[in-house]
């Protein structure tokens, strides 16, 4: 067994490498380990696809934020020699919220006694997604926290909510087609989302029932709402209250959903920035062997008010 450390100095307010490099030498010794450090966007994806290509047996820690789990897991995704997990360090570490106790995630020798389940990625195009996809005000939210997040005092939410100010004043809707479960949607949509995962946004519970084992995505799809519903009706949908919500959003469980825009839109792909005019969502066959903490668990628990 091998244990590849791929390091982001790109992840979270600052450079974290050599805290890194030091908790790897120091709980590392007696393994069989490498440590390599991310020169250049995608360059996580290389790092671990070279790993998985070898045909060795590797366990690889992606060592920041959300985005370079998603590069690691990428470069990973269906080859069932590699093993992947999330050692944090990022602004928002928002898929091992589903977990348990996701700051068990902070610390080495935990993840060294591990357990290991096998869970979905969503297929974005040409790209992967291990958390959430999303298209609309959502996106355009998402993938502008990366402007805000290295301020003083606007890490996490609050990066995010600046970013939900900022996006909200330049326009809500967006005229989408989109084909789900045989039927066509037609009109204006504030925003299309697609779950694999539960968090993102640093702290928006979307879905809470949402398996990424389940092979299937919880889309939901926000019709357009004015500026006056903007905070309610986000306040309900990031505590997954979508339910409350009938004559505005609608949720589906599916492999696939197509959305067809009249021009190029954002896309969020694990807070990553993608841009394009038609955008399938889709179930990979490819899987993650995705390990964790001994002892913690990530099957769904639901809040008492959505059950």
């Amino acid at each position: 067994m091998k244990h590849l450390f791929i390091i982001n100095p790109a992840a979270g307010s600052k450079d974290r490498t050599e805290s890194y490099k030091a908790q790897i030498e120091a709980h590392c010794q007696s393994l069989n380990y490498e440590i390599a450090v991310s020169q250049a966007p995608g360059h996580c994806t290389e790092l671990a696809r070279a790993a998985a290509q070898s045909g060795e047996e590797y366990r690889i820690y992606a060592c920041g934020g959300d985005g370079t789990l998603n590069e690691v897991a990428t470069g990973a995704a269906g080859y069932e020699n590699v093993a992947v997990t999330a050692f944090v360090g990022g602004s928002g570490n928002d898929f091992v919220r589903l977990f348990s106790e996701p700051n068990a995630f902070r610390e080495l020798p935990r993840l060294l006694d591990c357990e290991e389940a096998t869970f979905d990625m969503i297929r974005c195009n040409d790209d992967f997604s291990v958390n959430i996809c999303s298209v609309g005000l959502d996106a355009r939210i998402g993938t502008d926290v990366s402007r805000y997040k290295r301020l003083p005092l606007l890490h996490g939410f609050r990066a995010y909510a600046v970013s939900t100010v900022v996006n909200v004043i330049k326009g809500i809707a967006e005229h989408y087609t989109i084909e789900i479960d045989g039927e066509r949607i037609d009109g204006k949509q504030t925003m299309i989302c697609a779950c694999n995962g539960r968090f993102y946004g640093g702290g928006f519970n979307p879905v809470p029932e949402a398996d990424p084992s389940d092979g299937l995505m919880d889309v939901l799809i926000v019709k357009k709402v004015s500026r006056l519903q903007v905070p309610g009706v986000v306040g309900k949908y990031k505590k997954g209250l979508y339910q409350k919500l009938p004559k505005l959003v609608r949720h589906f469980r599916t492999d696939r959903v197509r959305i067809l825009c009249d021009k190029e839109t954002c896309i969020n792909l694990d807070g990553e920035l993608r841009r394009a005019k038609e955008v399938v969502f889709s179930i990979a066959k490819e899987k993650l062997r995705f390990f964790y903490p001994k002892g913690l668990t990530w099957q769904v628990k639901l809040p008492a008010e959505v059950k």
